[in-house]
């Protein structure tokens, strides 16, 4: 089955813009091709501010998310894939998503016994830091 987060993204996207609030997105740094200010990179997470007003050219494909944007000035064509994307959560009051693992899905465990599987879990989400 493929993955519903790039439905849930857009979906989340529409739902902040619609609210008249500031869209952010987590990214993880580590997670495939991607082209990403690397100056702003932190614990391989990178926070992006996806508003209107911040970007052009936005697109919220089922495979990459692409745009354009300046940091510190400079223009910059950003993509990275959306299984990429930790998070999506409007600034002014963090409410939005944490997206699980996709792999959590895709193994349902197996070979793993339950508190390993929730131990690794906390683990991972321990390094998710969610700015306000």
């Amino acid at each position: 089955m493929t993955s519903n987060r790039p439905y849930l993204l857009r979906a989340l996207y529409d739902w902040i813009c619609d609210n008249r609030l500031t869209p952010y997105i987590v990214v993880n740094t580590t997670a495939g091709d991607m082209n990403v200010p690397r100056d702003f990179i932190e614990d391989d997470r990178i926070v992006l501010n996806i508003s209107v007003s911040a970007v052009r050219d936005l697109e919220l494909d089922n495979d990459y998310i692409s745009f354009k944007a300046r940091f510190a000035g400079q223009s910059m064509d950003v993509y990275f894939p959306a299984e990429a994307v930790i998070a999506i959560y409007a600034k002014e009051n963090g409410r939005g998503m944490i997206f699980p693992d996709e792999e959590d899905f895709e193994n349902d465990g197996e070979g793993v016994s339950e508190s390993e599987n929730k131990e690794e879990k906390k683990k991972k989400r321990s390094h998710l830091k969610v700015v306000k």
